[in-house]
């Protein structure tokens, strides 16, 4: 486990609590808002689980090769990393509500190009996979901007274990979808599915979602101006004070300068090792499944990624309750070793004084030792062909412990740079899109070169040595955090 951090060895800045609350939204209303933003973050895995099941039948359609048809996968990999850098910026600067409704419009205005596509256009099918990454894969990093606007640090852990939840219906469902879809009425259909599943969802949002930007609502507690507003304004109704006219003047931030910080660098990069190896593990369940268990159906095979779906569901709910769990306890136990060594009154200690690394990452070391044993076992039951229920719990326990992961690393990301929640995350995007693609590039061989059970070990072992970046976390963090904020005082200042 993380060593703990003595209390003395971190400065203290204290100050009457006389602010207004963080946010004015209740708590039911903050789920509310959280659970729009989980629904529109569904359609960045969904649109590109949903469309792998499709892949042969539209190779026949267009008269190309399955290599070639792959090479609209690749595409919607590298615009689903690079174009949240895009919506990310645009979010933290323009506010929430506009790009996630443009991210919505885009999509659905995609799939409808995809479901009228002439076979004979082969070239126009791979722009439009590129304008539909562009519309889906933002939909997360705007979302994360969100739970940073309206949560508080003890908050986050629940509201992204909410919010991670919801996407990860998309790579449970999408191949089962996706299968039913294209057998029974065509791969034109599951473009028609996601055009009338996304606009919904956009007209949902039109109507209901506030914008919580906080430069433009601060708390919330500020009306924004009327393009800014829902239809039907009904979340926080009665408690926003003052109307302003106009959205005040932001720097547009460069999200590339984040790379620049050494802590959250670190954390991308360790991020993006668990992401690059969990992606490999889906990539490679369909074609390793009919191989062992030729006896399979491909509703079966389809099937059976529902058993990672729900670990990843209930991992990021669990992991999420449990982080505000050990954020409240740090929180009472830092703020009674303090009062009692110094005489302070615990509640006008500054909660930005918690060693924020340390309550994240305490349990990280236990999610991945379990994450990493699984993998290996994962390859080695394939290897030897056991009872398909064997890697079936296997395959749950791979997704709830690595959801706890990625879940737990996001949410430390959103509270490392509050006010750039949406273009840290996008930095994540890329950066762990990147070396999934890589690592799915190169899998194929590695299986030919090791075996199945030799290469779970490789990918499990390649987890287990990232280990280290997290106590490098932990140690380089608060001296990180307190430059950061020096700069920031002195930006203010001048």
């Amino acid at each position: 486990m993380v060593k703990n951090v003595e209390v003395h060895d971190i400065p203290i800045s204290l100050t009457k609590d006389i602010n207004p609350p963080y946010s004015i939204f209740t708590s039911s209303e903050k789920w509310v808002i959280v659970t729009l933003a989980s629904i529109a973050g569904v359609f960045s895995p969904l649109t590109a689980y949903i469309y792998l099941p499709t892949i042969p039948m539209i190779a026949t359609a267009f008269h190309k090769t399955i290599e070639l048809t792959n090479l609209t996968v690749t595409v919607y990999l590298v615009f689903q990393g690079v174009s949240p850098m895009v919506w990310g910026t645009l979010a933290d600067r323009i506010g929430r509500r506009p790009t996630s409704l443009g991210c919505l419009f885009v999509l659905s205005l995609a799939c409808i190009g995809l479901a009228l596509v002439p076979t004979t256009h082969f070239w126009l099918l791979m722009v439009l996979r590129c304008l539909q990454a562009v519309g889906s894969a933002s939909t997360l990093t705007i979302g994360a901007g969100i739970i940073s606007d309206i949560a508080t640090p003890a908050e986050r852990g629940g509201f992204f274990g909410m919010f991670t939840a919801g996407p990860q219906v998309g790579p449970a469902l999408g191949p089962v979808i996706g299968g039913v879809l294209a057998d029974k009425l065509g791969w034109r259909s599951i473009f028609w599915f996601v055009c009338i599943s996304s606009s919904a969802c956009f007209i949902v949002m039109v109507t209901f979602l506030p914008e919580t930007l906080r430069s433009i609502v601060r708390n919330g507690g500020i009306l924004p101006p009327i393009q800014y507003r829902p239809l039907l304004p009904i979340i926080g109704r009665g408690r926003n004070n003052s109307e302003g006219e106009h959205p005040p003047s932001r720097k547009l931030r460069n999200p590339f300068r984040l790379f620049a910080c050494v802590d959250i660098l670190n954390l991308l990069v360790f991020n993006g090792i668990q992401y690059a190896v969990f992606t490999t593990i889906l990539a490679t369940i369909s074609s390793l499944l009919e191989i062992r268990y030729p006896q399979m159906t491909e509703m079966d095979v389809g099937l059976c990624y529902l058993t990672s779906g729900g670990g990843l569901a209930l991992g990021a709910m669990f992991s999420g309750k449990l982080m505000d769990w050990d954020y409240r306890t740090t929180k009472e136990q830092f703020t009674q070793t303090i009062a009692a060594q110094q005489g302070i009154p615990g509640d006008i200690i500054n909660e930005e004084d918690i060693p924020i690394e340390v309550v994240r990452l305490k349990r990280l070391p236990l999610w991945m030792i379990i994450f990493c044993t699984a993998t290996a076992g994962y390859g080695w039951s394939l290897q030897a062909r056991a009872t398909i229920a064997v890697p079936l719990v296997l395959q749950f326990v791979i997704g709830f412990s690595e959801i706890a992961v990625l879940t737990t690393v996001q949410t430390l990301l959103v509270d490392l740079v509050p006010s750039q929640g949406s273009s840290v995350t996008a930095c994540n995007n890329l950066v762990r899109c990147s070396m999934g693609a890589l690592l799915v590039s190169m899998i194929d061989l590695i299986l030919d070169q090791l075996g199945v059970g030799w290469t779970f070990v490789l990918l499990g072992g390649i987890c287990f040595i990232s280990l280290p970046l997290v106590w490098l976390a932990v140690c380089i963090g608060p001296r990180c955090r307190a430059g950061r904020s020096a700069r920031n005082s002195e930006l203010t200042l001048r």
